[in-house]
């Protein structure tokens, strides 16, 4: 092969669309034409060769992995795990990652102060004098219903019973009046 039918095989020789390929074979000779069309069919010759080369390697494949138990499933899990550990591997995902957590360590610090907050604050309202004299009033009213004092129950026992004392109360009083 001289260097005139090497300089017709390369890509750059060939040019693009159709009124470039009709002026081309119009400006190749004959003897080049032919080259091309002898060439032509050697590499299909070629292709088909390395497709049934091809073809053949992978029933092989086939029949090892058969051989060995490799199921789809199998490789489909061997896949997925490969992937997944390049991926945890790029430096986008460790980053994010990264930002990840420090945003869950961030976002965990503030909700531990908002509730640390939030007990000092009703610590605090407990505390007050305004609390203790409204829970002083509440016992106090408690203990004029009942007639005795009482250990102290819970907050809803006492507002229950001071309801209910009232009510008592207010029809004994109606009682008094229209005798």
């Amino acid at each position: 092969m001289d260097s005139a039918e090497q300089d017709l095989l390369k890509p750059e020789f060939v040019p693009e669309g159709e009124d470039a390929v009709a002026t081309a074979v119009d400006a190749l000779t004959e003897e080049e034409q032919e080259f091309l069309r002898k060439e032509l069919e050697k590499v299909e010759e070629e292709i088909e060769t390395l497709n049934q080369v091809l073809a053949a390697k992978e029933r092989h494949l086939a029949e090892i992995k058969r051989k060995l138990g490799v199921t789809t499933l199998t490789e489909l899990k061997q896949n997925i795990s490969k992937g997944l550990q390049d991926v945890a591997a790029t430096n986008m995902y460790r980053k994010t990652s990264e930002t990840l957590s420090n945003a869950g360590q961030k976002a965990s610090a503030a909700i531990s102060t908002v509730g640390s907050v939030i007990t000092k604050k009703l610590v605090d309202v407990k505390n007050s004098p305004t609390y203790k004299s409204f829970e002083e009033k509440v016992e106090n009213l408690k203990s004029k219903v009942s007639g005795s004092k009482q250990p102290a129950g819970d907050f809803g026992e006492v507002l229950t019973s001071a309801a209910n004392a009232s009510a008592t109360e207010d029809l004994s009083e109606k009682d008094l009046e229209t005798q």
